[in-house]
């Protein structure tokens, strides 16, 4: 599949790219896509939650009243979960949600979703830039020349940049990343995936170890 390289202004540089048909040709594999979209949320989560159980809850373990012939249920102590103030039962406990996924299945779920957004036709190739220092106003305009201004999008570097990241970092719906980092999940929420040039050859090496 070949897509043709625009410049920062959005004009056709007469260059044309090859899309290894191995990365963004593949027919999805959505199983795949899900198991590490799940994994991803799952190791953001923090797992700190916590709830007072009988055991943790304070106050008088006494009895407070007879077993038996009050017309009531039976209550052991005023830690009692029926009572206010009491404990919970079966409250969450602080746990680790993060779990294993093979690399083979991560990098077949990456190479899925590039695919469809390769079919979508949402895929932007440019030109390797850089600015001689951080403006915010640069990336507006870029944004605005690549006609995404109003989508969410992702701009894939090959290495770090931190000239056109902090451009881009007071952006809503805009974020960079370089092509090693590059998730699932990262590429499904993005309405348009703006690559580099330089970035291609990175994604290749990444994705065909």
């Amino acid at each position: 599949m070949k897509v043709k390289v625009l410049n920062i202004k959005g004009a056709e540089t007469g260059k044309q790219v090859e899309l290894n048909a191995e990365i963004f040709g593949l027919e999805p594999n959505d199983h795949a896509i899900y198991l590490d979209v799940k994994q991803y949320l799952a190791n953001k989560r923090q797992g700190t939650h916590s709830a007072k159980e009988k055991s943790t809850v304070s106050g008088s373990t006494r009895k407070l009243k007879r077993q038996k012939g009050t017309g009531g249920a039976r209550a052991g102590s005023i830690k009692n979960p029926l009572f206010r103030g009491g404990a919970r039962v079966f409250g969450p406990q602080p746990r680790d949600y993060s779990f294993k996924l093979n690399k083979k299945v991560k990098v077949l779920a990456r190479k899925s979703a590039l695919s469809y957004k390769a079919k979508e036709n949402l895929i932007t190739v440019i030109e390797d830039f850089s600015f001689d220092s951080p403006k915010t106003k640069k990336m507006i305009e870029l944004r605005n020349n690549l006609k995404i201004s109003d989508k969410k999008s992702i701009l894939v570097l090959p290495e770090q940049n931190n000239t056109i990241y902090l451009s881009s970092r007071n952006l809503q719906d805009f974020s960079v990343v370089i092509a090693s980092e590059l998730n699932t999940y990262q590429i499904l929420r993005s309405k348009n995936i703006v690559i580099t040039e330089g970035s291609l050859a990175e994604i290749e090496k990444v994705l065909n170890k």
